[in-house]
């Protein structure tokens, strides 16, 4: 049995490792502002990372960006870095919860589990890598479960509104919902928009590595989801989507991966009937496919050689069209962006047979809020932490390495996302 403890016996009800990051400080901001909705009433917290002097400057800056001076003092800084086995297990020895904004995870990740697993901490990272968020599964998914930690990736803008939005999708449908397709468009304002190179990063390794991949899923040994109802037609690579009325693409992040893991769960664990998932993104008129196609092929050549990763690595700005830099969103764009998911779903209604027959139903829903990267990505990841300390009996009865849809599935994340400016509703 997984537990919660949100007792004395821990100083701390959240640890945010990492908290000197570009994500980090954001975090960082968003566990200060919502301190009322930990465990009656109040939460106990602190910040972690290499930099003792760095950890004091974004306490510094938390305090004047929302007006709260006493977190200057008030807020403990702990010292601990993922080349030091030790200073991280006297860290997760004081924590209930660790959010790990320490990334790209396939470098920095793994020592922040295996210590959380150990030392009895539950554990939640922003990751968008599948290859880190699967390989953890496999390798520390039964330590957890004997452990009785919860350890919950992709807690971020990957993959909280698709993952939790398919669910949606499905509670809302009024029979047996069988397919899903979302469509993601973000916009910016007259200050335009960017996303830090953290994120460019990762999906440079993951793309040079999407091979290793492969092999690691085939060591699950997991059979085909059963396909209930119609089989989803996969689009082309770019197609002219009427549903967000422009171009489109399939979505290369690990959103795909992601639902389908919770599928998988919810069938094996809940016997419920596995949504089939199609993810696409929308990219714009005819001038935005034309820079996608440039961008595109240099970056599918120099992927695949060292020097060219380097390249990509050093040069963000060039090679993204300015899409990616080094220095992210200033606060005036990240205050003028927004995203939006629309959910097309079909499926049965209730008492019709979904062996026989097309779908004769349709559900259409939104999830929708403010920048992706770093106001939504902060708000899911404190709105999961807050979402295991106060509703420990909905969370899985065992611990494990979880998606989000798998952990949340019956507790009321949903809610609380509303509650902070991510909308989730029916069209």
């Amino acid at each position: 049995m997984a537990k919660v403890d949100t007792s004395s016996s821990r100083p701390y009800h959240i640890i945010i490792f990492g908290a000197s990051g570009f994500t980090g400080q954001f975090v960082v901001e968003e566990v200060a502002r919502i301190v009322s909705e930990g465990p009656n009433g109040t939460l106990k917290w602190a910040v972690a990372g290499r930099s003792r002097q760095k950890l004091d400057k974004v306490l510094e800056q938390a305090a004047g960006a929302l007006g709260k001076p006493e977190l200057r003092t008030a807020v403990e800084v702990i010292v601990a870095d993922v080349g030091e086995p030790d200073s991280l297990a006297a860290m997760c020895k004081q924590a209930v919860i660790v959010l790990n904004c320490v990334g790209p995870y396939r470098f920095w990740g793994e020592p922040v589990v295996k210590a959380c697993v150990e030392n009895s901490a539950h554990c939640i990272d922003i990751c968008g890598e599948p290859q880190f968020l699967e390989s953890m599964q496999l390798n520390y998914n039964s330590q957890a479960a004997d452990k009785g930690v919860y350890i919950v990736g992709a807690c971020g803008f990957d993959s909280i509104p698709a993952d939790m939005g398919v669910l949606y999708t499905r509670e809302q449908f009024k029979g047996t919902l069988t397919a899903v397709e979302s469509f993601l468009t973000a916009s910016t304002g007259p200050e335009g928009g960017s996303i830090n190179d953290g994120t460019w990063k990762s999906a440079i390794y993951g793309f040079a590595d999407s091979g290793k991949l492969r092999s690691l899923r085939k060591k699950f040994g997991h059979k085909p989801l059963p396909v209930v109802g119609s089989k989803i037609k996969r689009r082309s690579a770019l197609f002219y989507s009427n549903e967000v009325q422009q171009y489109a693409v399939p979505f290369m992040g690990a959103d795909p991966s992601v639902v389908k893991r919770s599928q998988r769960f919810l069938l094996e664990e809940h016997q419920e009937t596995p949504v089939q998932y199609g993810a696409y993104a929308g990219v714009g008129g005819v001038a935005n496919i034309v820079k996608m196609l440039f961008a595109g092929m240099m970056f599918w050549f120099l992927v695949k050689f060292d020097f060219g990763r380097n390249l990509l690595i050093k040069f963000p700005e060039f090679f993204s069209f300015g899409f990616f830099s080094k220095d992210g969103p200033t606060r005036k764009q990240m205050e003028g962006s927004s995203f939006q998911f629309a959910f097309y779903g079909e499926g049965y209604t209730e008492g019709q047979d979904p062996s026989q027959g097309r779908p004769n139903a349709k559900i259409r829903t939104l999830v929708q809020g403010p920048e992706a990267g770093y106001v939504a990505t902060p708000i899911a990841m404190v709105q999961a932490a807050i979402t295991i300390l106060n509703e420990p009996t909905a969370l899985p009865k065992k611990g494990g390495v979880y998606t989000p849809g798998a952990a949340f599935a019956r507790t009321t994340l949903v809610e609380r996302l509303n509650k902070h400016g991510i909308q989730f509703s029916v069209i």
